[in-house]
């Protein structure tokens, strides 16, 4: 087993490329080996599996998911970290053919050479949902994965209709997959400490709902419904429909309550008012 990298190199690295921890980034880099393995153990990965790992930064995860993946594509958005990240692999004695660097922004990415099965991801905070739905829809392939991300995020990822977290990011990633709870994480296990707490989603992708037709539809109208999350859907809904009694018409053609609010209806439910967009 390689050994993977602690607190102290982690340190070292960091000072030999001269790199102090950006919050524009989200760098907060994992420092205990433990909570990589638990990560990579989380998303079930097989030695015949190719996984995909956003923002590597100064390689943990990268060390512990070559222990057991067959290879890695990694995507860095920072070119210092990005050149580091083979020099560091080859120093653990890991053949760095098994590893691809892309020194990209996750959210530009849109094509790969290779098809991933498993994403694995420590996401900065800020775009963590739109990169995860992004990959979710640009690479079927990836069947399942492990995202580490803002504790408050993790808990609307996972949320269940009529609760308050339940919202747009929940209802877009039932879309491809179901979506589960997969245990917090420690403040402790990064440098630099974040102010916030973090969390593991697992995620396991089915068949999507409906087509790519069907999805651009069903999310316009999921976005029209969290927008005014307050209202019930005929007037959520009544710019969409080009009134109220229109969305009332539509709703009741759907089967759903037009009084209800959009925070109670599943993405097969908006899947339904969907059809009823010319």
């Amino acid at each position: 087993m390689s050994n993977l990298l602690g607190a102290t190199q982690i340190r070292e690295l960091a000072t030999k490329l001269d790199l102090k921890p950006t919050k524009k980034l989200g760098q907060n880099f994992v420092v205990d080996a433990n909570t990589c393995r638990k990560i990579v153990k989380l998303a079930d990965i097989k030695s015949s599996d190719i996984a995909l790992e956003i923002g590597p930064g100064l390689g943990s995860l990268t060390l512990a998911l070559l222990e057991v993946s067959k290879e890695v594509i990694a995507i860095e958005i920072d070119s210092r970290l990005a050149q580091q990240l083979p020099i560091t692999v080859a120093t653990h004695g890991v053949d760095t053919k098994r590893l691809t660097v892309l020194t990209q922004d996750a959210m530009q990415v849109t094509r790969l050479d290779k098809e991933p099965d498993v994403l694995v991801a420590n996401l900065p905070y800020n775009v963590s949902v739109p990169v995860l739905l992004n990959l979710l829809e640009l690479f079927p392939s990836i069947k399942r994965g492990v995202v580490m991300v803002q504790s408050e995020v993790a808990e609307r990822l996972v949320a269940k209709a009529d609760s308050k977290e339940y919202g747009s990011p929940t209802v877009k990633g039932n879309w491809w997959a179901d979506l589960t709870w997969a245990g917090g994480v420690s403040r402790s296990v990064f440098w630099p400490v974040p102010n916030v707490d973090s969390a593991l989603v697992r995620f396991d992708r089915h068949a999507p709902i409906g087509s790519e037709a069907q999805r651009i539809k069903t999310f316009k109208v999921i976005d029209h419904a969290f927008a005014k999350r307050r209202k019930m859907m005929r007037s959520a809904l009544s710019e969409l429909f080009g009134g109220s009694a229109p969305a009332q018409e539509a709703l009741i053609r759907a089967g759903i309550d037009p009084t209800i609010r959009g925070e109670a209806l599943t993405v097969e439910q908006f899947g339904q008012i969907a059809q009823q967009l010319s």
